[in-house]
């Protein structure tokens, strides 16, 4: 255990499937969500259903997760259909950052896990400030082009199901199934990929090594966050992760709680399916300047936890 790195086929193997087993279900949901919207929602439905106002489109979009919870495994398949449908892109992106904190799934176990350590103030200022980079977020990329931010295929194709001709139940029901499958099969294969990098980190790279990182308030946050960025929790439950870390400050802990589900390193990988290389690399630094600022100089993060 001296040494920094070491490799065991048993630990990798029992980590990986554990790090599937946990983000397939979300997965799994997300895809189905994503079959019945892109089946159910008619995209004049969604149009009367926004604010006109951009502003308020960017607020609502931070607080859909309240009412449509979802996991980051699953988020971005839902996000692509969403925005097939019409979708603002700008209150998609407050959606999909949102979501995978602002919802009472994530609140319950955030609560739970640091009961007895501030479990309140860590709950609430996990939610304001994930919702507040959300939103600072969807609204930088509200001001951007949708060909400088999505994939070619993904510019130009809000209303492609305007013109068909209306389905049966059955068949609608059918349609849903296929979008599935093939919504599942494309987001499943980064799944793997990112799941089996932060696998091998997790297994291999001796943990005392980011002990030191501690002391100082800027690199015990810095460290956190990337951490969370390779560990690639579930934010259903890397609470529970986040409360062991006693020895690091509650701002560090709460960078970690607030990044993780927002970048990490299967993230990175399905991001890809809808957005630009060029952009997630700046989506990444943004996200990530931004909650260091948030965590090393509010003062609410000082709280004792």
């Amino acid at each position: 255990m001296d040494h920094w790195f070491w490799f065991s086929l048993p630990d990798f193997a029992y980590s990986f499937l554990s790090v599937v087993l946990e983000g397939v279900p979300f997965i799994l949901v997300g895809v189905l969500l994503s079959g019945i919207i892109d089946v159910f929602l008619p995209p004049r439905v969604l149009a009367r259903l926004l604010p006109r106002n951009r502003w308020l489109g960017i607020l609502l979009g931070g607080v859909m997760g309240a009412f449509l919870p979802m996991c980051e495994c699953g988020i971005v398949v839902v996000i692509r259909r969403l925005l097939q449908k019409g979708l603002p892109l700008s209150t998609a992106m407050a959606y999909m950052l949102a979501a995978p904190v602002v919802n009472p799934v994530v609140a319950l176990s955030t609560y739970a896990a640091f009961r007895g350590q501030g479990a309140l103030e860590m709950l609430l200022w996990r939610s304001g400030m994930a919702f507040g980079v959300a939103v600072v977020m969807a609204a930088i990329v509200g001001f951007l082009p949708r060909r400088a931010v999505l994939r070619e295929e993904y510019v130009d194709v809000a209303h492609a199901h305007a013109g068909t001709s209306p389905l049966r139940p059955l068949e609608k029901i059918a349609a849903a199934v296929r979008t599935s499958v093939g919504d599942f099969l494309d987001v499943t294969v980064f799944f793997i990929l990112g799941a089996g990098v932060a696998t091998l980190f997790n297994t291999s790279v001796n943990q005392q090594v980011i002990a030191p990182l501690a002391g100082d308030p800027g690199v015990a946050v810095a460290s956190m966050m990337g951490l969370a960025a390779i560990l690639s929790l579930c934010s259903t439950s890397d609470a529970f992760v986040a409360a062991t870390f006693t020895g690091f400050p509650s701002a560090a802990k709460l960078a970690f709680l607030v990044f993780g589900p927002m970048v990490d390193l299967k993230l990175v990988f399905i991001y890809g399916l809808v957005f630009r290389r060029r952009f997630i690399v700046c989506m990444v630094a943004a996200i990530a300047t931004l909650v260091w600022l948030a965590a090393v100089f509010l003062p609410i993060a000082n709280f004792r936890g």
